[in-house]
């Protein structure tokens, strides 16, 4: 319970310190260049030459939609961040020597509370880690039942419970994932219906309104893209890291402990 506090917490100051950290940007560096830009084209054209549509980097991401999906991404980032932090921490856990089993030793039902002491001494965070949970799993189980096949279950189900919840809590960089898009064709929406409301300038010669309400359009749905591929990209790292985790504590808990578990009667 505390651990998800703790990680609502710090979603949510994440979300605050990334709508601050852009919108500082947009409001001291992006905005003021996109509008020194967009005038002087306008001036260019007032003065009789030929308006031509600004392509700069500022004038592209400078609509309130881009400001928003970067606001998404940099807070899915901090998400995805601290998700990579904490499997990065139990990823370490597979280089201890948590189970010291020699070679060629069998261990018995009666052996598995001395071997579950060294688990029991780690820090309490530790202990609600993966393989520290998966290994007093299967030996609790196995000192109960004194069954090889009931602890190789028991150590199985850990996994697999661990791997649902890391999968549901990337809900949240999921449903991001989507809406970055979303707000992409939100502002195409709204420059085309501004386009189409300035139609009867451009029939009388005025051009600027209606194409730099197309911009909008065409860069919301652009910027939304482009940044919905990067958060994807490291969604799937994450999720690849957190599935070789699983697999790696299973695999741990196979090669150092269950191929040792010997029931009595064998």
């Amino acid at each position: 319970m505390k651990k998800n506090s703790n990680e609502l917490f710090f979603q949510l100051v994440a979300l605050l310190v990334a709508v601050i950290l852009v919108h500082a940007i947009y409001v001291t560096v992006v905005r003021p260049n996109a509008d020194a830009i967009v005038n002087h084209a306008a001036e260019v054209s007032a003065a009789g030459g030929d308006y031509v549509v600004p392509r700069s980097f500022f004038v592209v991401i400078k609509d309130f939609e881009q400001e928003a999906c970067f606001v998404l991404a940099l807070w899915a980032l901090a998400i995805m961040g601290y998700k990579w932090r904490t499997a990065s921490r139990e990823s370490r856990m597979l280089e201890l020597p948590l189970i010291s089993v020699s070679e060629g030793t069998r261990i018995l039902p009666g052996d598995a509370g001395q071997l579950a002491r060294p688990l029991q001494s780690l820090p309490k965070k530790q202990q609600d880690y993966l393989l520290p949970r998966a290994l007093s799993t299967a030996l609790s189980r196995f000192q109960v039942t004194a069954s090889v096949e009931s602890a190789t279950d028991a150590a199985n189900q850990v996994c697999e419970t661990q791997s649902a919840r890391l999968d549901s809590e990337l809900s949240m960089v999921r449903y991001i994932t989507w809406a970055i898009p979303s707000i992409g064709f939100i502002g195409t929406v709204r420059g085309i219906g501004s386009a189409l409301g300035q139609a009867h300038e451009a029939m009388a010669g005025n051009i600027a309104g209606v194409t730099a309400s197309l911009g909008v359009a065409f860069n919301s749905t652009f910027i939304a893209l482009l940044i919905s591929m990067v958060v994807m990209f490291f969604m799937h790292q994450l999720e690849l890291v957190q599935e070789r985790l699983v697999l790696d504590s299973y695999s741990y808990c196979e090669n150092r402990l269950l191929r040792f578990l010997k029931s009595e009667r064998t």
